[in-house]
């Protein structure tokens, strides 16, 4: 894999006042719990922590959300009862971060004499 070369899969989860993240790392292990939820999440979910995004969507500034915010949307200031609503509710994005080119350490590319 080239340098900087990844995927970023999360579902995004539209709410009454805010748009909510989850990311996750495994696509095909959660597309068989959306159907057997017996499958751990701990085998496709990142980090165990709900994201709000301040109404930008999928994209914008993550930022953790509070238990006030997750109360409000979800009934619940648990983060672990956001997550699944979230896992179960919300749409699944991926995002491929392109391929970084060109000199490896700009400092040494001036000395290198040919």
């Amino acid at each position: 894999m080239t340098r900087g070369e990844a995927t970023q899969v999360k579902v995004h989860f539209k709410g009454k006042q805010d748009d909510f993240i989850v990311f996750v790392d495994d696509v095909e292990t959660y597309k068989k719990w959306l159907s057997d939820k017996s499958i751990p999440l701990t085998q496709f979910v990142s980090t165990f922590k709900v994201f709000l995004t301040h109404k930008q969507g999928a994209q914008g500034t993550y930022d953790t959300a509070s238990k006030a915010g997750l109360a409000a949307e979800f009934d619940t200031e648990n983060a672990d009862e956001a997550l699944l609503k979230i896992l179960e509710l919300g749409s699944m994005q991926n995002m491929e971060m392109p391929a970084r080119q060109g000199v490896t350490n700009e400092s040494m590319s001036s000395m290198r004499v040919k």
